[in-house]
């Protein structure tokens, strides 16, 4: 009964002790505003692994990310709230890009390269990649069933928290959500 109750307390020191763990229930109790929308995985899923390619053509797939949080944002052309959301995961990745985080914007399904130039010169986005999955290979195997849909990967490469439909991503909501998850400093 001893070692039982021994090993019950190693399993929860264990597991109190676990970063992923302890920054994903920080990030649930940051929730708040359209980041309620944001659901957070209880244990990292595997991602997609199929590829996608740059706006040239280009073979891409989500590990070249692996070593930094990643925000995945599936959209198209043709999606209404992708328009309204997508200057604020611009404004996001201008505020948070860098060695740790990058936000990685894909356009999925029948998405023209030139209406995808003209969607991100319309709404003065420059700095967010103009990435395409026209067959949603991708798409498909990540259960994407709507648009526009946002996936946080770790580090890992693993899909730890996902958001149906658009929300504002620049807000101090979105940053201290991102900042619990990653476990750094929310700038205000």
């Amino acid at each position: 009964m001893k070692r039982i109750l021994l090993a019950a307390l190693y399993t929860g020191v264990i597991a109190l002790a676990n970063p992923a763990v302890a920054d994903v229930e920080a990030a649930r109790a940051a929730l708040a505003g359209d980041m309620k929308k944001m659901v957070l995985h209880s244990a990292p899923k595997d991602a997609g692994t199929a590829d996608f390619m740059t706006f040239d053509e280009a073979p891409r797939n989500l590990s070249d990310w692996q070593g930094k949080w990643v925000l995945v944002n599936f959209w198209a052309t043709w999606c209404a709230p992708c328009r309204h959301e997508m200057p604020m995961l611009s404004e996001l990745q201008s505020e948070l890009g860098g060695d740790d985080f990058e936000v990685v914007t894909i356009a999925t399904s029948r998405n023209p390269p030139v209406k995808m130039e003209e969607f991100f010169a319309e709404i003065g986005v420059d700095n967010l990649p103009l990435h395409r999955d026209p067959k949603s290979t991708l798409a498909r195997e990540m259960a994407v069933l709507g648009l526009p849909v946002t996936v946080i990967l770790n580090p890992e490469g693993q899909e730890v928290g996902r958001l149906t439909g658009d929300a504002d991503w620049s807000g101090d909501d979105a940053r201290a959500m991102l900042a619990a998850l990653m476990g750094v400093e929310a700038d205000s």
